[in-house]
């Protein structure tokens, strides 16, 4: 017999919103369980109560209930529900995100206690979150990984002569989006050909800004806005290097879908990029906001092609691991 499942989460990719795990991950539940989620509501207060309204409305035929859990002002739906979830006595699972969450932990230890301490099950996208968790004393945690339609990605293997920079990501300060706009301007000082598009939505003006700062270094960058997953690996064709700017970051699926399309990736060290990451070996990994590093590590990969083969060969073979395929028996496990 299927389980009864509520997900909890920002359904809000019909919103102008990047897709995140509630949209990718629910579509393949909905097969394995009696799934119902909640909320596509834009409004924040909205959204609250419609996720509150439905565990009220399910709370006497529900088996489990997951929760996304992120470090911003969402960490407080996750609080609210798991307090709901344990007064109804229902068996709840943080699914965690974002590599900043470590701060939850540090600055806001009783609040974390109270919703990470009595649940079923904590759920870790990336062993990094899942080490950092254990190192919190929290022990009831399993590493599922994020998935993708590996399918879906077909693997090119890209010449470099024009340096043609792709970079996937909602607008948002914790990703330094204005790094992007720095490595485009170290590379045109040094004579390259190259240019930069940028795929996704603004979430708190950081478009705003990394536009007036193109403008300010004279610099043309192609803004798309948000794309599908399909628009964007369709323009995936015409790039042929991936950068990754963030300063805080867990396991980002944009970097894995690059690395299934076959885009040679250089990121910045931080949160679970080393753990999906190998440097120097599936892609190449700098210190966060170093322009010239990042700039350096580009040029490496236009002029040595056997590297560059090496490394996006080793990153197809990695993201194996994340096919739905690979996944599903873990998720079949826990909800069994």
């Amino acid at each position: 017999m299927k389980k009864n499942v509520l997900y909890i989460g920002n359904a809000l990719a019909n919103k102008g919103k990047t897709s995140s795990t509630i949209d990718t991950l629910s579509s393949h539940l909905k097969i394995m369980c009696n799934l119902k989620i909640a909320s596509a509501k834009s409004n924040k207060v909205f959204r609250l109560l419609d996720m509150i309204f439905l565990v009220f409305k399910n709370k006497t035929n529900t088996d489990y209930v997951l929760i996304d859990t992120y470090s911003t002002i969402n960490f407080y739906y996750a609080l609210i529900i798991s307090q709901l979830c344990r007064l109804f006595n229902i068996k709840y699972i943080p699914i965690l995100h974002g590599g900043n969450l470590e701060n939850r932990l540090k600055n806001n230890p009783k609040l974390s206690e109270l919703t990470f301490k009595n649940a079923h099950k904590l759920i870790a996208p990336s062993n990094f979150l899942k080490l950092v968790f254990n190192n919190y004393g929290y022990q009831n945690v399993e590493y599922i990984p994020n998935s993708i339609e590996l399918d879906q990605y077909s693997f090119e293997n890209r010449n470099i002569d024009a340096i043609k920079l792709l970079w996937v990501r909602s607008f948002s300060s914790i990703y330094n989006p204005e790094l992007a706009v720095l490595v485009l301007k170290q590379l045109k000082e040094e004579n390259y050909d190259v240019e930069l598009t940028m795929i996704g939505p603004d979430v708190d003006g950081s478009l705003i800004k990394v536009k007036e700062l193109a403008d300010s270094k004279h610099l043309e960058v192609n803004f798309t806005g948000k794309l599908s997953k399909v628009e964007w690996r369709t323009y995936s064709k015409n790039t042929n290097v991936f950068i990754n700017t963030t300063n805080f970051d867990n396991m980002p699926v944009s970097v894995i879908e690059a690395m299934a399309l076959g885009l040679p990736v250089v990121s910045t060290n931080v949160g679970g990029l080393p753990f999906l990451i190998s440097d120097n070996s599936e892609g190449i990994l700098v210190n966060p906001d170093d322009s010239n590093a990042m700039a350096e590590a580009i040029i490496r990969l236009k002029d040595d092609i056997e590297f560059k083969n090496k490394l996006v060969q080793n990153a197809r073979a990695k993201v194996e691991n994340f096919s739905w395929k690979a996944v599903k028996p873990k998720w079949e496990s826990l909800l069994s």
